[in-house]
């Protein structure tokens, strides 16, 4: 196929549709919008956990079983700390540690983020291009029930998604710009397709970046459901609903980006939920979205592709 995609993506989920959406295309007609809302700095090192579950998985590189991280590391180092008395609730590979070495060692010489990610991608033998959402800072703070305000992989992470959660805010979000090149990325693509990512924070801080919004209006976006009957395959979608006092279903995922899509894949088992959704005027394609292993990434991938032209948005 060789359409013109842009992929919004965060979180595993994400990676996975991304990688086959890398499969079913010619590599270079993909490009995938990442958000860092996830990033932050550790041992005085920048991690960009997003970004780099994305790329280790179109390089081939990521854990099989986690689907982050690199296959076959050793954790060496984090023994040592441990040993030390240091942190060690957020893990890092020891070769996975190399890569927020070079990271850090490169921002702090001048360089962007998205020119590092490009680097790293030429590096890895990723044809495909892989842009942070903005060059900029944001932070995805957690707000909760009990008055906190923390970050997202202290929530996510050292926390385990305890915490009741009541809202979220985007910490440099109103001083941030998308990241040189994504207008054209946008205006040039035949399709977005927003992957399956948790939408309150790894797909809304990318949507909050007003620029990025605005070059998605009239554009066919397409989006992937995260939830299967309810339930998230990763992560603390579901918890995050329920806390916010809404149902977590397909409906609730379509009514989020209402005004922005125009379809909606969603599992076969949630196909009871395809005329609520219509009703939003979102058109509804139900199959299988668990992705497995790769060939499930890149028959997933080609369904997409399909529902988009099937609903006559792809020229």
């Amino acid at each position: 196929m060789d359409y013109k995609v842009v992929a919004l993506a965060g979180g595993v989920g994400g990676a996975k549709l991304a990688h086959g959406l890398y499969q079913a295309l010619e590599p270079d007609h993909l490009s995938v919008i990442v958000n860092i809302g996830d990033d932050f700095v550790y041992y005085g090192l920048n991690i960009s956990p997003d970004l780099d579950t994305v790329c280790y998985n179109l390089a081939g590189m990521a854990h099989r079983t986690n689907g982050w991280g690199l296959d076959e590391d050793s954790n060496r180092a984090m023994e040592q700390a441990r040993r030390l008395g240091g942190d060690d609730w957020f893990i890092l590979g020891d070769r996975d540690l190399g890569t927020h070495l070079v990271r850090t060692q490169q921002l702090n010489s001048g360089k962007t983020l998205s020119m590092v990610t490009r680097d790293f991608c030429s590096r890895w033998g990723i044809r495909a291009n892989i842009i942070p959402m903005s060059d900029d800072q944001v932070h995805t703070k957690v707000l909760t029930k009990q008055g906190q305000s923390m970050d997202f992989q202290e929530y996510f992470v050292h926390q385990k998604c305890e915490p009741e959660v009541k809202g979220f805010h985007f910490e440099g979000l109103k001083e941030a710009a998308p990241a040189p090149g994504i207008d054209k990325i946008i205006h040039d693509s035949d399709l977005v397709v927003i992957c399956p990512s948790n939408p309150w924070v790894s797909i809304n801080p990318i949507l909050s970046l007003q620029p990025i919004k605005e070059a998605l209006m009239g554009k066919p976006v397409i989006a992937v459901s995260p939830l299967i009957g309810g339930n998230a395959v990763k992560g603390p979608l579901s918890k995050m609903y329920m806390e916010l006092g809404i149902i977590p279903s397909c409906q609730a995922v379509s009514n989020h980006y209402r005004g922005i899509i125009k379809g909606m894949l969603i599992d076969q088992v949630d196909n009871h939920e395809k005329e609520a959704i219509e009703a939003f005027g979102i058109i509804t394609y139900a199959t299988d979205l668990l992705m497995n292993n790769d060939d499930d990434r890149k028959r997933l991938a080609v369904e997409a592709l399909n529902f988009g032209k099937s609903l006559s948005i792809i020229p």
